[in-house]
């Protein structure tokens, strides 16, 4: 049975026990809850939350005040420690929302701190956000339930884009290259309907495969 490492606050647990239904095997293991022993672990996911806490960014940044005030430096400090841990073992990650702008700090490159026209509240739910997808992309979702006021600015080295919002480019789809796998999305497949299915069935095959 693999075991999945994961930061998920109390919040977001309906939705990804939902999420993860079809998958009865996986052992989730919560470091919002309890110490994860990372060495027993298959594989990583990181899921939404506040922004990242100054300290952990790697640029500058000229107007602290776009950063939101509610952060959690403790959370951030588990997540980029996870993300090396993983990485080091080739671990399966599955990076959602925060946890794409997460990963790609800790690869190395930097966020748009504050965009426009992306954290409408009914963006959160609802697949009303289009995308358009490079060829090479094995998962291709016309519109999501993309909403966030952050975004990927340079793209860390070692990652590729697959997918944009069609409007104005923001990076929505992100995979790591040379890797097992690792993919990172801007919206929000917990909360959606069947369309997302398959990105949580593809995650949960590369651990099994650890398991």
């Amino acid at each position: 049975m693999p075991n999945l490492a994961t930061w998920l606050r109390a919040k977001d647990e309906p939705f990804f026990t939902r999420a993860l239904a079809p998958h009865p095997n996986l052992t989730i293991c919560n470091g919002a809850t309890g110490a994860v022993a990372m060495d027993v672990m298959h594989g990583l996911l990181l899921t939404g939350g506040a922004d990242i806490a100054p300290e952990f960014l790697r640029q500058e940044i000229p107007d602290p005040s776009v950063i939101h005030e509610e952060r959690d430096p403790m959370r951030d400090a588990w997540e980029f420690q996870a993300v090396q841990e993983a990485l080091a073992r080739e671990l399966p990650i599955f990076a959602i929302c925060k946890g794409l702008q997460v990963l790609n700090v800790a690869l190395g490159g930097t966020l748009r701190l504050d965009i426009a026209g992306h954290n409408a509240p009914e963006m959160k739910d609802h697949d009303l956000q289009p995308l358009r997808f490079d060829r090479s992309a094995k998962h291709h979702l016309e519109m999501v339930n993309s909403s966030h006021h952050q975004a990927i600015d340079r793209l860390a080295d070692g990652c590729v884009v697959e997918g944009w919002c069609a409007h104005d480019e923001i990076i929505e789809q992100v995979r790591l290259t040379n890797y097992p796998f690792a993919l990172a999305v801007q919206y929000h497949p917990e909360r959606g309907g069947d369309i997302y299915t398959p990105l949580f069935a593809d995650f949960v095959n590369h651990l099994n495969h650890r398991s």
